[in-house]
């Protein structure tokens, strides 16, 4: 055999040469023209290739007029230079406010150092660090990490784990109604949403029952002897800002013990510091054997989530080489720059006091909006939450309007669900520059999730804002949203 010489080998792999007939570029759109696009434009790009039906609903709103040009700390900063307060939050992917000085910083050090994303075939110093760091922070022993991108790939990966521990016997799952857990087609079994569920077949090896029913929970477990998970919200999201008896977590957890059955808490929303400690569940000095977080993970500039299980529940299903990579990571989980960027939120979290922050400005924030309920009682029906994950729900529309209508109108509540928390939403935005959220499930609720940054001078201004809106009364209220919607 002869080897062949230099120029031999580099003929070989020699480029060839371009052909005049080269694929065409699309006419495709800038960085620099992108950043560029105003209103209208982005209105038919939308309308055009993302969701026509959800502009619709941005509409009802005034959404659809906004285009954010940059945003900082607590505020958007749109196209005419307004400074739009954010009590949305990123439905709760935002606890550090809109990029934070120390997440930036970082973020641009890695790039400019050219680290590495991608480290499939290599262990990554990145991954190993944040696992560490969500282990010394987590309770009990809750010290073996998954890494994901999504609230729902932790969870679907949450409930993968806990399924292979229960084992074939045990394959059945418990979840809550009104429960929100994601929208991908596993986690989307134990999702009690029809406007998520549509006609999609989720798999019938789940068991609904009332949340923070203890005692429906017990007679599931003694009556089914197939029941192997049960799968919670530690406070849920979707539902309207729920929570359970602090009791119910106790008895859950005996339970659980008694009976074997693995507890999955789902944290997504509410884990991160939102209520005022880092786990929702810690309020009530109880460790489930598996949780998930996600959405406040990334700080606000990356998509990062984590699934955080019992040593011993973790190594029972993937614990030797022949079960190691039934569920390993996916190619972009724990990616670098995410994975740094998870690493300094965890740090700022606690440099910054921001979790305690949540808890004492989450109580004025409470202690604000029941001082509102009491000076309007006809039209704010309940505020509830913990730390920065908050509830304002509204009367039914017949509750709010003089004795004589509510026979009338009343009967036209269900259909009524949600105009008047939208149209304080959409008003608050339109004339006090202040940005809300809302609920899937119960949609008379304004669901506030603030960044954890968030002050008494922001809460003053918001609380203010709603107060004087409310002032306005009903009619007014009704007539000035109509307004709205023919400009």
């Amino acid at each position: 055999m002869t080897t062949p010489n230099a120029s031999e080998a580099h003929a070989r792999v020699a480029a060839p040469t371009i052909s005049s007939n080269a694929l065409p570029k699309p006419e495709l759109i800038t960085v620099e023209e992108a950043k560029a696009l105003d209103v209208a434009r982005m209105t038919d790009m939308f309308k055009a290739h993302l969701n026509p039906g959800q502009l619709h609903f941005m509409k009802l709103l005034g959404f659809h007029k906004i285009k954010v040009e940059r945003a900082e700390g607590m505020y958007y900063i749109d196209q005419n230079g307004r400074k739009i307060l954010d009590f949305f939050g990123g439905f709760g992917s935002l606890a550090l406010g809109h990029n934070h000085p120390r997440i930036v910083a970082e973020r641009m050090k890695f790039q400019e150092e050219k680290r590495h994303e991608i480290a499939i075939a290599f262990m990554s110093q990145y991954t190993a660090a944040l696992a560490h760091n969500l282990a010394q922070i987590s309770p009990g022993d809750l010290d073996m990490v998954f890494l994901g991108s999504s609230g729902s790939e932790a969870m679907e990966a949450a409930i993968k784990l806990a399924e292979r521990v229960a084992g074939p016997k045990r394959p059945k799952i418990i979840y809550a109604e009104n429960s929100f857990h994601g929208k991908t087609k596993g986690v989307l079994s134990i999702t009690d949403g029809q406007l998520y569920r549509a006609e999609f077949k989720v798999t019938d090896n789940t068991v609904r029952v009332p949340f923070g029913d203890i005692e429906a929970i017990e007679r599931t477990f003694k009556s089914d002897p197939e029941i192997g998970v049960i799968v919670l919200e530690t406070i849920q999201g979707g539902g309207g800002i729920v929570q359970a008896e602090p009791q119910f977590w106790q008895k859950l957890r005996a339970l659980c013990d008694q009976y074997g059955v693995l507890w999955v808490a789902d944290e997504v929303q509410c884990g991160v510091g939102r209520s005022g400690r880092f786990y929702a569940f810690e309020h009530y000095g109880v460790v489930p054997d598996i949780t998930a977080v996600a959405k406040s993970l990334g700080g606000g500039k990356s998509a990062m989530a984590a699934m955080i299980a019992r040593r011993e529940v973790y190594m029972k299903a993937y614990g030797v080489p022949k079960t190691a990579m039934i569920h390993a990571a996916a190619t972009f989980g724990g990616i670098g720059e995410a994975s740094i960027t998870a690493i300094e939120t965890l740090n700022v979290l606690y440099d910054e006091g921001l979790i305690d922050n949540a808890a004492a400005t989450g109580d004025y924030l409470l202690e604000r909006l029941k001082a509102l309920q009491a000076k309007y009682p006809k039209i704010i029906k309940d505020v509830r939450g913990k730390g920065f994950m908050v509830g304002l729900e509204f009367q039914d529309f017949s509750q709010t309007l003089p004795m004589v209508l509510r026979p009338v109108v009343g009967m036209l509540d269900d259909k009524l669900k949600g105009s008047l928390s939208g149209f304080v939403g959409a008003l608050l935005l339109r004339d006090y520059d202040v940005l809300v959220a809302f609920t899937e499930y119960n949609r008379n609720v304004i669901r506030l999730l603030p960044p954890l940054i968030c002050q008494r001078e922001h809460v003053d201004r918001f609380v203010d804002s709603l107060d004087a809106l409310l002032a306005r009364g009903i009619v007014a209220i009704v007539k000035d949203f109509v307004k709205s919607q023919m400009t």
